[in-house]
């Protein structure tokens, strides 16, 4: 399969999964505990949020200019930055800032204080680049670091889109191999890789949570994404796509179930474990569900 292939599917299941969680954000979790024992598919349309709009200029630059250009995205972020997709205040000033000229390598180290963003929207769009440069991890590396410091400059928000591109990589590779590592072994490939940082000690804790575990209890060990930090949000996220490695809905589900940060959770869930499946393993309804994808960054 070709690379730009591998981020389509990767970005249908990165978007799939973010308008799927984003149903059950307002939801109270009464609900959300009713629905998923239920597996009650919420009703179409589905929007999607911020996490799939910056991932499509990620998966632009793929198409364009076949790997990530720094100066071209971050002036594809703030033009295509839609204020109704659930943007956080910090991005919102950031994003302003670089439309009205103001250069993204200052205007990026600026945020919390001259700390950079450790958020986790830097791993949020990431998949796609880690399914096209999927036959080199040393590529993968580089390129995701180049899509993550263009807003998430702090070495954590950096550390967080490696592990999710890296993980969406060997997914792809687990895929042409025909054989899928899962829980553990799945992990481990991962966080060997990442710089020290608390993202990849929470994602070798998260080696020590039974894949078998209730969701809701390994979020309350490896936290959910409440915080809205890559390294609240990834080790729990890695540890979802490694239990369910090659089912879909089945790992959608299970993501769900931590509660937190859904949208973006299932977001960077889907964009992995799609990497595995493909786009049949995303169900039909679902992808028809989604919210169309806007043509600027499909078009050849």
């Amino acid at each position: 399969m070709q690379a730009l292939e591998r981020a389509r599917e990767s970005l249908d299941g990165l978007s799939v999964g973010d308008a799927f969680g984003e149903c059950f954000i307002h939801m109270p979790p009464s609900a959300v505990i009713s629905t998923v024992q239920q597996r009650a598919v919420p009703p179409a349309p589905w929007p999607y949020t911020d996490d799939t709009e910056m991932a499509l200029t990620l998966y632009a630059s793929l198409r364009l200019r076949a790997g990530i250009e720094v100066d071209w995205i971050a002036q594809s972020f703030a033009e295509n930055q839609d204020l109704d997709r659930g943007y956080g205040r910090g991005m919102w000033l950031l994003l302003s800032a670089i439309r009205h000229g103001y250069p993204w390598r200052h205007a990026a180290p600026s945020l919390f204080e001259g700390n950079g963003s450790y958020g986790n929207g830097a791993a949020m769009r990431v998949a796609p680049v880690g399914a096209y440069f999927a036959d080199d991890l040393d590529l993968v590396i580089e390129q995701a670091h180049y899509s993550a410091e263009v807003t998430h400059c702090h070495p954590e928000g950096i550390a967080g889109a490696l592990a999710i591109a890296l993980a969406a990589a060997w997914a792809c590779r687990d895929r042409q191999a025909g054989e899928f590592a899962r829980g553990p072994a799945f992990l481990e490939r991962i966080w060997p890789l990442l710089p020290p940082s608390q993202v990849r000690e929470g994602i070798r804790r998260a080696q020590d949570v039974a894949p078998d575990q209730m969701p809701i209890l390994a979020a309350k060990a490896l936290g959910n994404g409440s915080h809205i930090t890559a390294q609240d949000t990834v080790p729990f996220v890695l540890w979802c796509a490694a239990g369910s490695p090659d089912d879909y809905p089945a790992a959608l589900w299970r993501t769900v179930s931590g509660f937190g940060d859904i949208d973006t959770n299932c977001a960077m869930v889907g964009g992995i474990v799609a990497c595995a499946t493909g786009c049949a393993g995303i169900p039909s309804a679902w992808l028809a569900a989604r919210e169309p994808l806007p043509h600027w960054s499909l078009a050849e």
